[in-house]
């Protein structure tokens, strides 16, 4: 468990499955975003956005209960008690499928009055939405009901079923395009039928998977009182802070539909769909790394959690940028090669979309230190508020007239606060770490040198003229622009030691 060697290994190994796995979703979301955007249109894609933003605001409920089922398995793996972790999983799913009875109720009450008396949709598509909002329902239950699943494969980190599970996902995904193109029926009502159908067979692969691999995830009621609120108290303080993500990323885009219309929203949902892709490249590390994390906190090894978080808040922002800042200097150009007609806003919400991607790069590690200490009542109640404050900013510069992009101003402010406010909540919790080094050598140094990064590449970019072979050219010069000045000024001397004995057994093995 303790063995820095072959944790490091693990979590590298898991990485680079992740990244695979990535690597898939990205090329096939790519083209099945474009073909379903030419084939919807951008108002009835902006529908579909919208709408399934409804309920995507009950996904607080959910991303709080995924944080508390894999805070406790992972927690329990690195203390070794499999009887309890029976019962954690037995319990886990109980939760979830009560969660599953209750947003359904939610989403059919309020959520359907709200999308027929408030949403700013034609009176001609209100049908197909109405069609497309219960299909939305159905899907997102059945990833409530997935959460204990997954949350035992990343505990466990069997990384490896994401990646062989992905192919089967993506293939049917393109399937998707393929009947979209084909079904002479209306296309916004069948492509929220296909998207629950593919939901429905990737949830029972993730099941099926399970049971076959972990002792523990063989379901068998089971009510143990005292653990029952243990989890349901560590996920209803985690209900609050996912209510602030949640609510101001899905309120934001019913604001801007109040204003501006589905257009505007179809804008937001290709920038922030693009931006998801990206954020991929550090939220896959993060995935790998977070149940090192908790396990080394749970068996008692604060040092080595400590460490696994700076790196892990380091590395998350130089991965990301890695793939950002190319992207970043070629928006317009990547936007028109990929869509070929954009919708209006698309680049600037875009743009700020990964500055505020970038910052909460960093945040990550912090939450799951924090989670893994199990005391998250303090943290979830600020990081609410702090998130919250982003939508009455938006509200007041769309009603002052600002353009639309401009509402997104906010959520890079509060982003930033929110890193900060969730480090000083953990060094509360757990004195060993240090504001000093994390606000100057860790966000302060990725901040200068991302920014320098970004200039640079800037300048390089305005030297060429605007093709595919610049594209590709320029985006070439700021990856090794970033790769170079990470590893004179990002890494550490011990760091740099290890990626240069690398690269020389890489080298001496091809040599050979």
């Amino acid at each position: 468990m303790n063995n820095p060697s072959l944790n490091n290994k693990r979590i590298a190994k898991n990485t680079l499955l992740l990244y695979f796995r990535m690597l898939l979703t990205i090329v096939v979301g790519l083209y099945t975003s474009r073909v379903v955007l030419n084939t919807l249109g951008v108002s009835d894609y902006g529908v579909y956005n919208v709408v399934g933003g409804i309920v995507a605001m009950l996904s607080f409920l959910n991303s709080a209960l995924t944080a508390a089922s894999q805070r406790f398995i992972a927690f329990e793996l690195g203390c070794g008690d499999v009887s309890k972790l029976k019962k954690i999983f037995c319990t886990s799913v109980t939760i979830h499928a009560t969660l599953a009875v209750i947003i359904f109720v939610i989403a059919e009450t309020i959520g359907l009055w709200f999308v027929n008396t408030h949403l700013n949709i034609d009176e001609g598509r209100m049908v197909a939405a109405n069609w497309v909002y219960q299909f939305s329902i159905f899907t997102f239950i059945l990833t409530v009901l997935s959460v204990p699943y997954n949350s035992c494969i990343v505990a466990h980190e069997h990384m490896n079923a994401f990646a062989y599970i992905s192919i089967l996902e993506v293939t049917l995904k393109l399937f998707i395009v393929y009947l979209l193109l084909v079904i002479n029926y209306d296309k916004l009502i069948t492509y929220g039928i296909l998207v629950f159908a593919v939901a429905l067979v990737v949830r029972l692969t993730y099941g099926i998977y399970c049971k076959r691999h972990f002792e523990e995830c063989t379901y068998y009621f089971n009510f143990d009182r005292k653990l029952f609120k243990e989890m349901f108290s560590f996920a209803g303080w985690s209900v609050i802070g996912n209510l602030g993500f949640s609510f101001k990323d899905q309120a934001a885009n019913v604001i801007l539909n109040l204003f501006f219309g589905t257009i505007v929203n179809a804008a937001r949902g290709v920038a922030l769909q693009v931006n998801g892709i990206i954020a991929g490249f550090s939220t896959n590390f993060m995935m790998a790394l977070n149940p090192q994390i908790t396990k080394q906190y749970a068996s008692g090894d604060i040092e080595s959690s400590m460490k696994l978080v700076y790196a892990g808040s380091r590395y998350s922002f130089y991965l990301l940028a890695f793939i950002a800042i190319p992207v970043m200097i070629n928006l317009d150009y990547l936007l028109r090669l990929w869509l070929g007609t954009v919708p209006e806003y698309t680049s600037d919400f875009l743009f700020l979309a990964l500055v505020a991607a970038l910052i909460n790069s960093m945040a990550q590690p912090l939450v799951t230190a924090l989670q893994a200490t199990g005391k998250i009542k303090v943290f979830q109640i600020l990081i609410c508020i702090v998130m919250l404050c982003e939508l009455p900013l938006a509200y007041l510069i769309l009603y002052l007239g600002g353009k639309p992009y401009m509402a997104m101003y906010p959520t890079v402010f509060v982003v930033f606060v929110g890193l900060f406010t969730r480090f000083i909540v953990l060094k509360r919790q757990v004195p060993v770490y240090k504001l000093r080094y994390f606000a100057f050598s860790i966000v302060g140094k990725n901040i200068l040198l991302g920014t320098f990064c970004f200039i640079v590449a800037c300048y390089v970019h305005k030297v060429f003229p605007i093709n595919f072979a610049t594209f590709v050219l320029t985006s070439f010069i700021a990856c090794l622009i970033v790769v170079s000045v990470v590893y004179t000024f990002g890494i550490t001397r011990n760091e740099k030691a290890v990626v240069n004995g690398k690269l020389k057994s890489f080298l001496l093995a091809k040599l050979k």
